[in-house]
């Protein structure tokens, strides 16, 4: 039996992904999985531009809503889950089709994830209060366990300090070295990486006015609805571009003009990170357009086509 196809819709936030992935699964018998890792979060739906049911064409969506506010979810868990999901599409002789802009979700799934140790939150704690006492202390830490490591991970990425030690500390081995060991990748398909790259102009128009809209159709009080479920604001879908802004409204840190601004230029950097990312990705197939309009919708339906269609020997 040949290898199995998937497609992946990639490119940043508003780049038109869901709209793509309902054409390509809407003409290839498809079924679209989640790649972003708030939409898997449910209650949080207008900040993240959440396809709601009646907008999916009756095409089978997974990985969304799956997961309360207050529940942690790593790469290596969306990696686990993703496969099983896309084995369950597959046995159904449908066509898996990925869509989102969450590129270290995506690495996850189709790469595999170097075989560091479980997260252990008493570690993270410690790490993260000694940031809080001396901000730029994990980098410089960092730089003397794992030079390699430090040169690729920018000062203020508290995240990514935090796993990096976190590693170095419970393996007292650089986390480059693991790095070094390889990955449990993705066996038995073959993927198409298809990827959405509007003129930065047009997109960050299009972001700006989304996430005004937003706002203005109920972002707030989202937030609210959100809290009064007995959610803290610290939990992290509230980190989130938009989310964190509409608590600071809330709490009287920000006026609403305020707030709106601050999301606006948080979500334009946010896409210009995610392009970066996307940049490095190996393989992709770009299309310099929305994923809503027709001709790009035409010219990724052939690319698909000729992906699914057998070669002939």
């Amino acid at each position: 039996m040949g290898q199995r196809k998937v497609i992946a819709i990639l490119g940043p936030t508003g780049s038109g992904k869901s709209e793509l992935a309902l054409c390509v699964a809407g003409g290839f018998s498809g079924e679209v999985v989640n790649c972003d890792s708030l939409q898997i979060y449910r209650y949080f739906d207008i900040g993240t531009a959440k396809l709601p049911s009646e907008g999916r064409q009756g095409i089978p969506h997974h990985l969304i809503d799956i997961l309360d506010p207050d529940q942690v979810f790593t790469a290596g868990e969306y990696a686990r889950l993703g496969r099983r999901v896309l084995d369950e599409i597959s046995m159904r002789e449908r066509l898996p089709v990925l869509a989102g802009g969450t590129g270290f979700y995506l690495r996850a799934l189709i790469d595999g994830l170097f075989p560091g140790p479980q997260r252990d939150q008493a570690v993270r704690d410690r790490l993260a209060a000694r940031e809080r006492r001396r901000e730029g202390s994990l980098h410089r830490i960092l730089r003397r366990f794992d030079p390699q490591a430090a040169s690729r991970i920018h000062p203020r990425d508290l995240p990514k300090l935090i796993r990096a030690l976190e590693v170095c500390l419970i393996t007292r081995r650089p986390v480059t070295e693991l790095f070094q060991q390889g990955r449990d990748a993705l066996g038995g398909y073959e993927t198409l990486k298809i990827g959405l790259a509007p003129p930065r102009d047009r997109l960050y128009e299009k972001l700006d006015r989304r996430t005004r809209q937003m706002f203005e159709t109920g972002l707030v009080d989202e937030v609210r609805g959100i809290l009064s479920r007995g959610f803290a604001a610290s939990v992290k879908p509230f980190e989130s571009h938009g989310y964190r802004q509409a608590i600071q409204f809330l709490n009287g840190e920000l006026k609403l003009e305020e707030a709106i601004f601050y999301a606006q230029r948080n979500t334009r950097r946010y896409a210009k990170r995610q392009m970066t990312w996307f940049r490095q990705e190996p393989g992709i197939v770009w299309f310099s357009g929305f994923g809503d309009d027709t001709q790009i919708q035409q010219a990724a339906l052939e690319c698909v086509g000729e992906f699914l269609t057998p070669s002939q020997m």
